[in-house]
Parts: C-alpha cells; structure tokens; sequence
C-alpha cells in the first residue's frame, strides 16, 4: 500500500495513503510501483464504460485539439459539437428519437441543474410562472451542488449543507429490498410510484414543474433498479398533472445496462434527460442535458437564452472524445456484452449473498449491479454506521488489487452499507471471476473481523 503523503494538492480522503495511478489498460489499472487493480466500479462510480488505454479516442481529441481546443460558446458553434448533438438525436430513446436537442455541459452535477433550470424556463415560456417545484426522491442522488443537493435525497451528502439550499418534496424510493411500505411486489401495485400522485395533489400541481429518478439507482442505494411498470406508471402520473419526467442517466446511459439509455428496459420516454460518465467513458469531462424539441422550441420563441452552462460547455475536445467512445461501444457491441455479461455477473452476486452471512442482497441490471451488507440477513438489519462497513470492504479490495466503489445510507440515509459492482462494459465472465475471487477472499477477511 502507498504510504501517506502531505502533497500540496487536495484529494477527496486525506486522511489514508492513495496509491498514484501511472497506466490503464483495458480492466486494469497499474499504480508507481507496479500493482494491478481490477477496476470494479468503472473509476469513479459507473464512467469508464469502455475501459482504460483506448487509442481511438486519444487519437481523436489530439486530432481535435490540432484544429482547435476552445471555440466561446456563447459566440460560436463547432464541428464535434453538430455531430455529436446528431449522434446523440440518433440514439435517444421512444419519442425522443431525432426529436430532441442537447445542450453540452461538462459534469452529471451541471447536467442536473441544466435540467432543472429546463423545466422551469420551459413553463414559464409557456406562461405557467407557478410551476417551479421538482419532486425527487430519497435514497436518489443526482450530483453535487448546493442546489441539486436540495432536489436529491442522499442524505449524508445533503445534511452539511442543510441550511444553505432550497428544499424540495421527496417521495420514498423504489426499493424492493427494503419496501418503504412493508408491500410486496407486485401486489404492493407500485405504491412507490403512485406516492408521486398522492405528492402531487398534496402540493398542488400548479406549482410542481418535474419530477427526477434514476432508472437504476447508484450512490444512494447500491444499483437498485425500479420495478417492472414503475417508470409506466410515473409516466402516466406526470402526464395526468402536466408534470414533466427527467430521468437521471449520469451512470445507466450509454450502455450500462444494455441499452443507449436505461429508461428504455422500462419502454418509457421522458421528457428530459441528463447524462454524462458513460458518455465520454471519463476521456474528457462532459455531459448532456437531452430534452424533446417542443421543449426546447417553447423556450428559443421566447428569444431569451438558455441561462445555464460554464466556460468550458460544448468543448470541442470533450466532443471528439464523446464521439469516439460512443463509436467504441457501437463498433465492439458493448451493449450487447452488458447484458450477458452482466447477467453472469449478477448471478455470481447472488452466490455470494448465500455463501457469507454479511451479504443480505444483489441487485442490479446489465453491468450495473451491488451488494448490500447486513448484520442479520433474517432481520435486515444494518452494521452499526460508525463501523463504516463499506469503507472497510472498499480497503480489504484494495489490498487484494480491486478497486471498488463503497456506498452508504440506504436504511433511511443513516445507516446500511452497499458497494457498487460496475466494471467496463468489457468485462468478460473470466474477468468476472478473477474480480469475484479476489471480493470473495476480502468478504471473509471482513466477516471474520465482524461476526
């Protein structure tokens, strides 16, 4: 293990040794000193989708940046930045279909907010200036500003910052696991979806402009997918209430879990979309705020801009690399491979949820999946947070060479522990298992200091 440092620049946990990471070739990440690391959770949460090393898509910025590296998007348009909102266009999903335009953003956070700022200058182009609310949903995570930490619902994330953003109404998340209302799938008939309408009548529709999910559910609860006829039936709740859906695709787009954007496993086409990781598979910062044509019609008939963005939107470099990584999936049939791969993958999660006792569930879709750990697989109930359970399997990986992604929160945002299991959409089984091995040897070590 690297030992610590005090470098005069900051990192996220300055309190613990982080090896320096020199090389990535396909799965593998390689530090100074020559170890391997399976990267299990695709980087930083769900990005590297193609893997690391790719030459395509390192040729095709340096070809880019050639040409030109910065281009003032409030004055000027750019080639990468057309083809890359008509690729996009191609791939988006039900109505959408070359029925939307993107606005080009650097991270999922800005995604988020441009989103949001969508939906309300979107109603009050259309005259309705009561329309503002966004509901969201608790255990949901959607980036990390002050203001989208008052529309998300991960509450380690929100509490430190409580006093300083807007507060927004949340409904209970869709998850099976741990039912928020003690039902059952599919006799509950989605009393987690139908908690929007009861919102929404409660608060008034005049005043509610959105609502956000995520299709699968990342940070805030350990890849949760919905169940089958929730996105249906939000739909058609946001239909009835002139609410629109925005769906958080910052880590299902892209071909995560075996389709450009995950909403499609629902068949449900929202009205907006944001995206980013996947997009670029971490080569370049980038993202993108997807939304229907009549959307964006309504706000350009007003003649005022669109005031959102940064410095660096639309980047002409961040846009090559997005195009490369996109043809990368296509070329090489990632999406394909997420789905049979992945169905390995969790079906070998699910061994281990009944081989260690600290492993209450596996869940997941495509390559998106995690575990959830328990103190008492009968009761559910969670390790005590300040043993910090994720964190310590997330050390027992590193040590062995996985790097994985550790989540907490999920038992009312106070207390339960998960860890993401994400790897590239290139992962083969053999990989799948080598990864496994080595999460299986670090689950022992840490049930054995545990139980």
């Amino acid at each position: 293990m690297a030992t610590l440092v005090r470098n005069k620049h900051v990192v996220q946990r300055t309190w613990r040794p982080m090896p320096t990471i020199v090389r990535g070739e396909g799965i593998y990440l390689y530090d100074e000193d020559g170890n391997r690391y399976i990267d299990s959770a695709s980087g930083s949460s769900v990005v590297v989708n193609i893997g690391h090393g790719v030459r395509e898509v390192a040729d095709a910025m340096y070809e880019q940046s050639k040409l030109v590296t910065f281009a003032a998007p409030h004055l000027f348009t750019n080639r990468p930045l057309q083809q890359l909102g008509d690729i996009v266009a191609e791939r988006a999903p039900g109505t959408m279909r070359n029925n939307c335009r993107t606005w080009f953003g650097c991270t999922g956070t800005d995604a988020v907010d441009s989103a949001v700022r969508l939906a309300r200058q979107y109603f009050l182009a259309k005259g309705q200036t009561s329309k503002y609310l966004v509901i969201g949903r608790w255990q949901g995570f959607h980036g990390n500003n002050i203001a989208v930490a008052g529309i998300h619902g991960h509450t380690f994330r929100r509490k430190p910052y409580y006093p300083m953003y807007q507060h927004t109404p949340h409904i209970p998340p869709a998850y099976c696991y741990r039912c928020p209302f003690e039902l059952t799938y599919p006799t509950c008939r989605l009393k987690c979806a139908r908690a929007l309408e009861t919102a929404i009548h409660q608060i008034g529709e005049e005043y509610v402009a959105a609502f956000i999910a995520e299709p699968v559910v990342g940070a805030a609860l350990g890849a949760v997918p919905a169940p089958d006829g929730y996105f249906q039936t939000i739909r058609e709740i946001c239909d009835r209430h002139n609410v629109l859906l925005i769906v958080d695709e910052v880590m299902t787009g892209w071909g995560r879990i075996g389709h450009w954007f995950g909403i499609e496993e629902w068949q449900t086409t929202p009205d907006i979309i944001a995206t980013a990781k996947g997009m670029s598979s971490g080569y370049t910062p980038i993202s993108a705020t997807i939304g229907k044509e009549e959307i964006w019609q309504a706000v350009e008939d007003t003649q005022i801009p669109f005031l959102a963005g940064h410095t660096m939107n639309q980047n002409p470099v961040s846009c090559a690399g997005a195009i490369a990584s996109i043809q990368y999936v296509e070329k090489h049939n990632l999406m394909e491979n997420a789905r049979t791969t992945g169905a390995y993958l969790l079906q070998e999660l699910k061994k281990i949820v009944d081989e260690f006792d600290i492993v209450g569930d596996a869940r997941g879709k495509g390559m998106m999946c995690g575990i959830e750990f328990v103190k008492d697989k009968a009761t559910k109930e969670p390790f005590d947070p300040k043993m910090k359970v994720s964190s310590r399997f997330e050390m027992e990986c590193l040590k062995r060479g996985v790097s994985t992604f550790p989540c907490t929160g999920c038992v009312e945002g106070v207390a339960g522990d998960m860890a993401l299991v994400t790897p590239p959409l290139i992962t083969t089984p053999e990989q799948v298992d080598e990864m496994l091995g080595i999460m299986k040897e670090a689950l022992r070590a840490l049930q054995d200091e545990l139980l």
